[in-house]
């Protein structure tokens, strides 16, 4: 599968990288849910370890993976290696949610704990079985615990020599401030709709659903179709489930964020397909500049009330309302 094809760039930096031997001890991936940097960092691991098999087969002795787990007795990542093996094998660019479900862990609050750090720090102080890199990956440390985020702060602040920690967040916001400093920052760009729906074909179609929902609303709105805006909440309220109309509602948020930073005169920092680009720049030149951040108010507040189980008709028709109102 390759994914790389919207950051192209960051795969041509990470392979200059493991070609000239000036790696950074320590790099923060920032990708969006079901992303694609997986992708990125196991394809610079095939070069930082000489194209190695068993890093693809990710039974490298050297490269540890770390993610979130829950359960009795202080479970630690390596109780589920098995599980975790399998889901990134068969897809690299899965969501969250599914891993919680590969691991039979569904409802449960998943953490790196700081039982989780110790064993990290364990294999760390032993040397390379090739006499190479020791890595360490972390899917999701933002769901670090400040304890484990502690006991890790100094290897991570001043490692070892050829000790290598790639980290990937969907939330960088979230990570710990002396944690993410010491990172090398790269962003991950969403995936086209063509990328996704390859790498997911269920959730990739149910999220070009929802982002044509938005398309719809919006273009409702800027024409000042009140019916036509009306009747995309409704379909949006007929959703399934109310993670898809959750989903909504962040699909939302970040075509908002999206149409701030156009009209802020800052198209560098979006964060969206390029697709996409040419609907959000129409968008940024039809709305008020403060429209993104009424809009974001109103879409948190249905965000909050979803979670307290108010019926979906009359929240998604209050939303549209807001949505509306606000634009005129």
């Amino acid at each position: 599968m390759d994914m790389t094809g919207s950051n192209a760039p960051v795969a041509a930096a990470l392979r200059q990288m493991a070609e000239s031997g000036r790696i950074p001890h320590a790099m923060l991936f920032h990708e969006n849910d079901g992303g694609g940097a997986f992708l990125l960092a196991l394809d610079f691991l095939d070069e930082v370890y000489g194209h190695n098999p068993r890093v693809r087969k990710l039974i490298h002795p050297d490269i540890h993976f770390v993610f979130p787990v829950a359960g009795s007795d202080k479970p630690v990542s390596d109780q589920f290696i098995g599980k975790w093996r399998t889901l990134l094998q068969e897809n690299p660019c899965f969501f969250e949610n599914e891993l919680y479900a590969a691991l039979g862990i569904e409802g449960k609050q998943g953490n790196i704990s700081v039982n989780e750090a110790r064993s990290i720090l364990e294999k760390l102080s032993l040397s390379a079985v090739e006499g190479g890199y020791r890595t360490v990956v972390v899917y999701l440390p933002e769901k670090m615990n400040i304890q484990a985020a502690n006991t890790l702060l100094k290897m991570v602040e001043e490692p070892p020599e050829k000790t290598l920690f790639l980290l990937i967040t969907h939330q960088p916001e979230k990570v710990l401030t002396t944690i993410s400093s010491r990172c090398l920052f790269m962003r991950v760009r969403p995936l086209s709709r063509e990328e996704m729906r390859e790498a997911h074909p269920r959730q990739g179609a149910e999220l070009a659903v929802q982002a044509d929902l938005f398309h719809d609303l919006m273009d409702a709105v800027v024409r000042k179709d009140l019916l036509a805006a009306l009747e995309t909440g409704e379909a949006v309220a007929a959703l399934d489930s109310r993670e898809k109309q959750k989903a909504f509602c962040r699909v939302a948020g970040d075509g908002l964020r999206n149409v701030f930073l156009l009209q802020q005169g800052l198209p560098d920092l979006l964060d969206l397909p390029e697709d996409e680009a040419p609907f959000y720049r129409d968008l940024a030149g039809k709305v008020r500049k403060n429209y993104p951040r009424q809009a974001l108010a109103a879409l948190d507040r249905t965000l909050l009330l979803l979670e307290r189980n108010v019926n979906q008709k009359i929240l998604f028709t209050d939303l549209v309302n807001r949505l509306y109102m606000t634009a005129l």
